[in-house]
């Protein structure tokens, strides 16, 4: 294995809802993707360390501690170096789209601005983007108050209060300063001219406090309120302020085991992951962002052929999923190849998706907007697809790759949307067929509790006639289809416990997969499990396992896809799906431990 120059788990994220960037606990931005989240990548160093491409900020100080940190309730993100001779501190943000205050408003940037807190301190600044994927060394040219980074299809400028000098494939700055003194660097499109001292305050206090503004709409108000602010925080990141959708995770070509090859693009729309993620907006007071997501996804039903009301993925702006493609020439996050983007996936049949963006539209509806005309016609019209095809194999929740299989959490998902469809036609007085709905539905039980048990020890299975253990099972009284306290369902999660959990560590699956190498333990899974005990009135154990759970965020309160067995993260970073398995975890089991407490919002 390769050693990484940094870590998955020591990054900090900053974005403005169109793109987001890595910033590592050295101050390095070593991952960023431009213009757009899912557009190539500008600095691709966490993926190849020589061909990459970084922007480092580095003082000349003698073994400085080093701290994170976000200014509290934003996503303006604070890089301190502490030591005997010295300190300062950088701050790292891209300015919000309405919070823009530069004469040049249209044109995006990324503002990093150094201070010296005490003593005297030399600094070193090197900026090195590579285009297109690290497959293109722009062209490096001194222009009026800057630098230009010149390629095929992009151009970039960068500004700075202090000398810049432009070297043959990159910029850099050395210069001192003293306590108090500051300096920044502004790198933006090339439309962008040279700010003021004036104007790089203005947009950093702008963009602060537009974050506060937008946290302090949340209705939470538990024990665990920084935690959450900060997991709705990461998800507003992966939003798009532009088309309403939401990414599943801000990166690529991550791996879920370190030096193999399951390292997968998690720059687009996932309808299940978005979905969910609107249930967690929805749970901390945030229901714009649901409601812009359910138009973006109405726009796809309205756009798609009748055998398919709506695809697994989409890109951020809508259209369809990139094909997979490999990067031959980057050496991947500690030697993890092949590094991909796209997502072959895209392609594949996954019937879950119905129940979970019916259940999305469902809690929209409830607590947002009425569902209008149209939409309803939209509804009906994945209600149909569901009746005609539940029946039907799949490659299911975790995307095997192998043949497709009957997986129960398929079945409870197209079973989720039915019963979602019906409640909301009843509270509606909307039109339907609703005898024919509910049969189809009752059926679906029926064929769950007749075709997915294990033969010898009863409790519920991942697939048709098997008799391996899924996490995914978890699911089953999160969406109402079985009481939690059903003995079934308690052979079920005690079995999960003993077969898929290490301790705090949940696993997906243990059964072939049709993947080759292993993986970690699925962070999501650890907060299902934590919930479902609580649901079982297992209080003192779901505690526990909340705990445990939480303290495999880093230090920033940022949740990974997966980690290892020493609890490190991996997988990419950070995961949506982890952030709100954690809000909705927590939201339930402080509702248990507090019964005087009556959050407005109410599954």
């Amino acid at each position: 294995m390769i050693e990484p120059p940094r870590a998955i788990g020591d990054h900090g994220i900053i974005g403005d809802l169109e793109t987001a960037a890595l910033v590592a606990r050295d101050a390095t931005i070593d991952y960023l993707c431009w213009p757009s989240l899912d557009s190539p990548t500008i600095f691709a160093e966490l993926l190849d360390a020589e061909k990459g491409g970084a922007f480092t900020l580095h003082p000349v100080l003698d073994r400085p501690q080093r701290i994170q940190l976000y200014v509290p309730d934003t996503n303006v993100l604070l890089t301190r170096w502490m030591a005997e001779d010295g300190s300062a501190e950088v701050s790292d943000l891209l300015p919000l789209p309405d919070a823009r205050v530069h004469p040049d408003h249209n044109a995006r940037c990324l503002i990093r601005r150094v201070t010296v807190t005490r003593g005297t301190i030399r600094f070193r600044v090197r900026c090195a983007p590579r285009f297109d994927y690290a497959r293109e060394t722009p062209g490096v040219a001194a222009v009026d108050g800057g630098i230009r980074f010149v390629g095929r299809d992009l151009a970039l400028r960068l500004f700075a209060s202090v000398a810049l000098t432009a070297e043959p494939d990159a910029a850099s700055a050395d210069f001192t300063l003293e306590a108090g003194q500051s300096a920044w660097f502004v790198l933006g499109e090339d439309a962008l001219s040279c700010p003021t001292d004036d104007l790089v305050d203005a947009d950093m206090t702008a963009t602060t406090a537009a974050w506060r503004r937008w946290a302090s709409q949340s209705s939470y108000n538990g024990r665990w309120r920084e935690a959450m602010t900060r997991s709705a925080l990461a998800l507003k990141l992966l939003t798009s302020a532009r088309h309403g959708s939401i990414a599943a995770a801000a990166t690529f070509g991550l791996p879920e085991a370190t030096g193999a090859g399951r390292n997968w693009d998690y720059r687009a729309t996932w309808i299940r992951d978005a979905s969910f993620t609107v249930y967690a907006f929805l749970r901390l007071g945030f229901v714009a962002e649901a409601e812009h997501f359910n138009r973006w996804a109405a726009d796809r039903v309205m756009d798609a052929g009748r055998d398919h009301p709506i695809r697994i993925m989409y890109a951020i702006d809508g259209s369809e999923a990139a094909d997979e493609h490999e990067l031959s020439h980057l050496a991947g996050y500690a030697g993890s190849r092949p590094v991909r983007i796209g997502n072959a996936a895209h392609a594949q049949s996954q019937l879950d998706i119905f129940g979970e963006l019916l259940d999305s539209v469902y809690l929209s509806n409830k607590y947002g907007t009425a569902i209008s005309h149209k939409g309803w016609q939209h509804v009906r019209g994945i209600i149909d697809h569901v009746i005609a095809h539940w029946q039907e194999p799949d490659a299911g929740i975790w995307e095997m790759r192998g043949e497709p299989r009957h997986f129960l959490h398929s079945r409870l998902m197209c079973w989720v949307a039915l019963d979602r469809a019906i409640r909301l036609a009843r509270k509606r007085s909307l039109p339907a067929p609703l005898v024919a709905w509910a049969e189809c539905r009752d059926a679906i039980v029926d064929d769950v509790w007749t075709n997915f048990r294990h033969p010898e020890h009863g409790y519920f299975v991942q697939e048709r006639g098997g008799r391996e253990l899924d996490a995914a099972l978890l699911m089953m009284p999160l969406v109402r289809f079985i009481s939690s306290s059903d003995s079934v369902w308690l052979k079920t999660l005690d079995a999960i416990g003993a077969y898929l959990r290490d301790d705090g560590l949940v696993y997906r699956y243990r059964n072939a997969d049709g993947l080759e190498g292993g993986e970690g333990a699925f962070t999501t899974c650890t907060f299902w499990y934590a919930e479902c005990l609580a649901r079982a009135e297992r209080m003192d154990e779901a505690q526990t396992i909340l705990a445990k759970g939480m303290a495999y965020a880093n230090a920033l309160g940022l949740f990974s896809e997966e980690v290892d067995q020493r609890g490190l993260p991996l997988g990419n970073f950070p995961q949506a799906l982890t952030h709100l398995a954690f809000v909705s975890a927590a939201y339930f089991i402080d509702r248990k431990l507090d019964p005087a407490y009556r959050p407005q919002w109410q599954p």
